[in-house]
């Protein structure tokens, strides 16, 4: 078992079944690679190629930036092929033109700042999918495990009522008990193995779970080593600045560089132009020079302008919540994990205390001074504690995970 508990000294004579049970069913089972194993391949998990696909874009996005504006060559001719005196060719005047456009205003400096900005946003959000994957890998990884505990000790209870039944036969046979003892304990028996049976399902159901979550090749049968019994390290302490802000930071400074983008936009788009004039009738050349300013007339880009503005105010309303949330959020989810971890002692203890008073009950109900009724509370007390046990410590993991995303790292 994954998490032990100890065993009243009368049950020796159902648990070489359990344990033969269990053995059987390790021996054909491959456990799911670690934990640990499981998050150092993330980058095959569909989200995490997103991810990264998306960043490579906004880094190719951040190359092209500095990429100049291509000149243009134009070729005109004149003076062809009209009136007199302009007869077919000879009177013609071909010029040959380099144009080249000038990112004057900083313009240039600005897009390169914008894109950069933009993967610096994709960078850090890659980071956040990356912790969140593995936060929820790790959750998966705890409730598959929840899962086939819960399903050994369901078979444990199963013999518990079955070895329970069985001296209800005996006390029947010896005339200490009334027949309806006997259909009361049966049903009490078929009941045990239909939980057994669901929970061998709901371990089955979460096995296929982890299996499809990590992209495993061969299902998983098995879960080992335990993550549900790990402590988390107590003496980790988050970032200064944590993920999400740094997340709601970077979007701002995206979208201020984004504005300035949009402002100098606005401004008269110039080109100079370089070119060689061909004289038929001379049989000479001349060379020609130019320069082409735009006028924003018409056009001053103010729509694109308070469009930037706006996502930057959307950004800086973001992140005033982000600083505003973090703090309170990281703090819930501390407490949470100290709970939790208050929580699994005092279910450890329960679990003790259950199994010493059924180890009583059991022995008090073979001499007669304990009533079937009673037997039957207690051993479902104790089936319920070591359930709580396994639940508490899956909630632990729960908490864990939370705070781990807050912190922006993997858990445990």
């Amino acid at each position: 078992m994954l998490m032990s508990f100890s065993r009243p000294q009368w049950a020796v004579e159902f648990a070489v079944t359990v344990t033969a049970i269990l053995f059987a069913l390790s021996a054909r089972a491959k456990p799911a690679p670690p934990y640990e194993s499981l998050i150092e391949s993330l980058d095959r998990i569909p989200i995490t190629l997103e991810v990264e696909a998306l960043l490579d874009a906004a880094n190719a996005r951040a190359q092209q930036a500095r990429a100049l504006p291509n000149p243009s060559v134009s070729v005109e001719t004149e003076n062809v092929y009209g009136r007199a005196p302009f007869f077919g060719y000879d009177a013609a005047e071909s010029t040959l033109t380099l144009s080249q456009p000038l990112e004057l205003w900083g313009q240039r400096g600005a897009r390169i700042d914008a894109a950069q900005a933009e993967a610096k946003v994709a960078a850090l959000r890659r980071d956040q999918t990356q912790w969140t994957v593995a936060g929820g890998l790790a959750l998966i990884y705890s409730e598959a495990e929840a899962a086939s505990l819960q399903c050994e000790l369901a078979v444990e209870a199963l013999e518990l009522t079955k070895a329970d039944a069985n001296a209800v036969m005996l006390l029947i046979e010896e005339g200490r008990e009334p027949s309806l003892r006997g259909i009361q304990a049966n049903s009490e028996v078929e009941a045990a193995r239909a939980a057994a049976d669901e929970a061998r399902a709901n371990r089955d159901a979460a096995f296929a779970r982890l299996t499809a979550a990590a992209m495993l090749v061969e299902p998983v049968t098995a879960i080992e080593p335990s993550l549900l019994n790990r402590s988390p390290d107590a003496l980790f302490q988050g970032m200064d600045t944590p993920l999400t802000v740094q997340i709601a930071e970077a979007e701002l400074e995206a979208t201020t560089k984004s504005v300035s983008v949009e402002r100098l936009r606005a401004r008269p788009a110039v080109s100079v132009s370089l070119g060689v004039r061909r004289f038929q009738e001379y049989n000479t050349e001349a060379f020609t020079f130019g320069i082409n300013v735009s006028l924003p007339l018409f056009d001053k880009n103010k729509g694109a302008i308070s469009a930037a503005q706006a996502e930057q105010r959307a950004a800086a309303a973001r992140l005033t919540t982000a600083k505003l949330q973090i703090q309170a959020d990281r703090t819930a989810a501390q407490a949470r994990l100290d709970a939790s971890m208050t929580r699994i002692r005092a279910a450890d203890n329960g679990v003790t205390s259950a199994e010493k008073a059924y180890q009583l009950a059991r022995a008090g109900f073979d001499v007669g001074r304990i009533s079937q009724l009673e037997l039957r509370s207690i051993r479902s007390a104790l089936i319920s504690a070591r359930n709580t046990a396994v639940n508490a410590r899956l909630v632990r993991v729960r908490a864990e995970v939370e705070l781990a995303g807050l912190d922006g790292r993997a858990p445990f």
